[in-house]
């Protein structure tokens, strides 16, 4: 009952105002300076993505996806369309994905991927939907989605129409497909995906089925293959690279296959195309595609898109700041709720993580685990925002240690890709525990962490350099670019919050081993350069030494993608022990301050994303995560294609935006304290899921004459005067209200 009420509040929400929470979405947010997002169609934590894919070069923009490490199927800075991508990826850092290519032409057939692409223009993107004109052939071209379906439109112009699904050509390394020819209208196959990040075994299908509109005039498959010599000319059906099959209708397999459809069009004659995609099977596939599209009608499709997404926006309402504030803020909220996405398909059927076997689920299944990124601060959201999923987020990931001996580090469709560091299901389980996430298998989740944090090295997935740390208390420097000091904070965070985690289960033994443990940070603080710094296998520190060394992506011995400035505030469990190390609070925060002031900090580097907020330890220090972090949302995010500060990490960078913008953040994963900063906008309404939070809303409402007011003078929780500059999430999510009194300055 409650969550039908819960219901009815949000669409009685969605009802009152003009102007709705996805009407300020941008889509383009984040599509240029390597955030890596995209401005495709796909539904909050949807399966499918149906995406204009651009990284192709031409020759008159030479911007290639072949020719550099390109990690996402579009960027703002190209102008070359190739077709629509059926599921995709959004803000990663390794190309895969983007596959299935559905490209629209005109004219005399050309199935050559580095020939038939076009220019555009009138480009426009929504929730949901995305549309645009080819100009080299006068066709405009549309898509849409709903979770596990795409559905493309072409409007084409009189004369001869082609309609092309290219099954070779993707960011995905693997290029292998088989299709078969159902009959005039319907295809149906599978291509391999995978190898991401460099990991060669991380390797699976997607089956999806095809359905076109109308009947073509003629179709058949194409091949990428070399002639038989002396005959080039003579080849019916030979074009440059490319064989054409036009007789041929039974399976066909390859590297560079492809299935072209042929019209003879009328003026603005339209043309839909709908496909179905499961990790499963092909059989899923059509039911999928049956079940969530029966018939073609794009705008019914598109129109659902859109309301579930204004459902989902609307958790949170906000008062106040300028347009573009908004649309930084829901294109935020919108970017963080694409990932993790639902992998079950309608009848419940999943493909079992490292397996062969399908299982089958009455809820959400979900994958693409970012998790090195994302239990920094976007479990936290999903836990006050969406607390009915991350339920069954968490319970997906126990269930992939039930299945495969390990809980997910970077799980993607079913596969362990192994990309990143440390041990980080459970600093994001942990920290939903101790927010009150609890209805899933606690004694075996905890047997999963704790296989992780004592498994010796030689047969630990998720710490390959256990033994050193078990033995010494960190991780030396055995290779010169090995990211040990990398390894070994991942490690140190996760086994505080395994501490937090076996004390509030009564396991008193196992939570002083893992605190004792996550002190072992201490070893790597040299006094010298007052930083952290590798260690070698003998003890010493590693020389010479360059703390800056690691800057803009360069290797860097103990770091990964960064340096020691980066890195040596990473100890959110112990801020107390590191001032101590340093020398006392003025000395911990001048160096703080000084990473600012000299540039070190890295905004889109997760390590060190939660910096500013540790001015807020120190008393009289508060003010300086205020204006910090009101400094970085006016130079970091805009509403523009540049408008994110680098890789969106599925959601994470995002997720920073939403917390800062709203006044509070979650600064050490496993802690149930926010740090409280100012908000931007006047007003924010948080619907809360009563199933979760009995109190159903939270206000934050802000007192301030002008917007240069950034500096906190009092914080109300309900009627209680907070005391300090943290808030508690039991105390968030039931104080009803909030109301920061702010002023202009920080005296």
């Amino acid at each position: 009952m409650k969550k039908q009420v819960f219901a009815l509040l949000l669409s009685g929400v969605i009802s009152v105002s003009a102007q709705q929470p996805v009407d300020y979405v941008n889509p383009f947010i984040g599509t240029s300076n390597y955030g890596t997002t995209n401005p495709g169609a796909v539904c909050p934590q949807g399966l499918m993505s149906v995406t204009p894919f651009n990284v192709m070069g031409s020759e008159s923009n030479k911007f290639d996806k072949d020719s550099q490490w390109w990690s996402a199927p579009y960027t703002s800075d190209n102008n070359y369309f190739t077709g629509f991508a059926h599921v995709n990826l959004s803000g990663v850092g390794c190309p895969e994905l983007g596959g299935l290519l559905l490209m629209p032409t005109a004219g005399d057939l050309n199935v050559d991927y580095s020939q038939y692409g076009s220019a555009y223009t009138e480009e426009v993107a929504k929730p949901g939907y995305y549309g645009t004109k080819l100009t080299k052939y006068g066709i405009k071209a549309e898509a849409t989605a709903s979770m596990r379906t795409g559905l493309s439109r072409f409007t084409f112009p009189a004369g001869k129409g082609n309609i092309l699904l290219n099954l070779g050509e993707g960011l995905t390394n693997e290029t292998g497909a088989t299709v078969r020819i159902v009959n005039d209208t319907e295809i149906e196959g599978s291509k391999l995906m995978g190898t991401f990040c460099y990991n060669p075994q991380a390797v699976f299908p997607v089956y999806f089925v095809m359905k076109v509109s109308k009947a073509p005039k003629q179709m058949g498959y194409w091949k990428k293959q070399r002639p038989m010599k002396g005959v080039e000319a003579e080849w019916d059906g030979y074009s440059g690279k490319y064989k054409l099959y036009t007789k041929y209708n039974r399976d066909m397999s390859g590297d560079d296959v492809g299935v072209w459809f042929t019209y003879d069009n009328e003026a603005n004659e339209v043309i839909e195309v709908k496909m179905g995609v499961s990790f499963v099977s092909i059989e899923n596939a059509r039911l999928n595609m049956n079940t969530e599209q029966p018939d073609f009608n794009f705008d019914k499709v598109s129109k659902a898109a859109r309301e579930q997404w204004n459902s989902d926006l609307s958790r949170v309402l906000v008062e106040g700041g300028s347009k573009d504030e908004k649309t930084i803020f829901y294109t935020a909220l919108y970017h963080m709720l694409i990932h993790p996405n639902i992998l079950q398909d309608v009848n419940g059927e999943y493909p079992m993580m490292e397996s062969l076997k399908t299982g089958k689920t009455s809820g959400n299944r979900y994958t693409v685990f970012s998790l090195w990124d994302t239990y920094r601060n976007v479990s936290q959201l999903m836990t006050l925002l969406f607390p009915e999923r991350q339920v069954e987020i968490i319970r997906t990931m126990v269930d992939m240690y039930k299945e495969s001996g390990w809980l997910p580090k970077w799980e993607l469709f079913g596969r362990e890709t192994l990309t990143m560091e440390g041990d980080p299901s459970i600093p994001y389980i942990v920290d939903a525990w101790m927010r009150g996430i609890r209805d899933f298998d606690v004694e075996t989740a905890y047997q999963a962490m704790r296989k992780g944090a004592t498994t010796p090295g030689e047969f630990n997935l998720m710490r390959p350099d256990a033994n050193d740390y078990f033995t010494k208390g960190y991780v030396p420097l055995r290779e010169k670019f090995d990211n040990s000091v990398s390894h070994a904070l991942e490690y140190y965070i996760a086994d505080w919050n395994l501490s937090k985690f076996a004390q509030s289960l009564g396991k008193k033994e196992d939570a002083k081993l893992f605190y004792d443990r996550s002190m072992g940070y201490k070893h790597y603080y040299s006094k010298e350069y007052g930083t952290l710094r590798p260690i070698l296998p003998d003890g010493t520190f590693y020389s010479p030494f360059d703390p800056l060394q690691g800057a803009n992506f360069e290797p860097s011995p103990g770091f990964h993608e960064g340096n020691s400035w980066n890195y040596t505030f990473y100890v959110p469990h112990d801020i107390a022990g590191l001032t101590k190390l340093m020398g006392g609070k003025k000395q911990f925060v001048d160096k703080l301050q000084m990473v600012f002031d000299k540039k070190y900090y890295d905004m889109a580097n997760e390590p060190d994303i939660a910096y500013p907020y540790l001015f807020s330890n120190f008393k009289g220090e508060e003010w300086r995560t205020q204006k910090t972090v009101r400094g970085l949302l006016r130079d970091y995010y805009h509403n523009a294609p540049n408008g994110l500060p680098g890789n969106d990490d599925t959601g994470t960078m995002s997720a920073w935006a939403v917390f800062a913008m709203m006044g509070f953040y979650p600064a050490c994963p496993g802690d149930v304290n926010y740090t409280l900063t100012s908000p931007l906008f006047d007003k924010v309404t948080i619907k809360l899921n009563p199933d979760y939070y009995k109190k159903g809303e939270l206000v934050i409402g802000t007192n301030r004459s002008h917007a240069d007011e950034i500096y906190i003078q009092e914080v109300k929780a309900g009627s209680k005067k907070l005391n300090g500059y943290f808030i508690s999430h039991d105390e968030l999510v039931n104080a009803g209200s909030i109301e920061y009194k702010l002023k202009a300055t920080n005296k």
